[in-house]
């Protein structure tokens, strides 16, 4: 009697081993399924990111709006019939280099 007990738990545990441990068992789709969900996410962020990047093609593409304010934050460049003035931080010192205007039509540098 001793055998037969013996015997039918070695094969529960034949059994059910492949379904705990073996390949394709619990914990290998248990694995799966975070890595699903952590690349679900990953997605979602590219797919965001590339619907802006697209929002920005459509926007230079069609108008001239979009093309003018990438010129002034980007390049820091003006119109002609502006005057670029530069204001320095309350405590910084004055640079002696510095023009008092830039003659329309000339590129800016960047402002930092």
């Amino acid at each position: 009697m001793r055998w037969l007990a013996f015997l039918l738990f070695a094969l529960i545990v034949a059994l059910q081993y492949p379904m705990w441990l073996g390949k394709g068992g619990w914990l290998q789709v248990r694995e799966t399924d975070r890595q699903l969900a952590a690349q679900r996410d990953a997605n979602a962020k590219l797919k965001a990111r590339n619907e802006a990047l697209d929002a920005d093609v459509r926007d230079l593409k069609t108008g001239t709006e979009a093309i003018e304010e990438r010129a002034r934050a980007e390049l820091g460049m003006i119109r002609s019939d502006e005057v670029f003035f530069q204001l320095q931080p309350a405590g910084a010192p004055p640079t002696a280099a510095a023009p008092a205007q830039v003659p329309p039509g000339a590129p800016v540098p960047p402002r930092r």
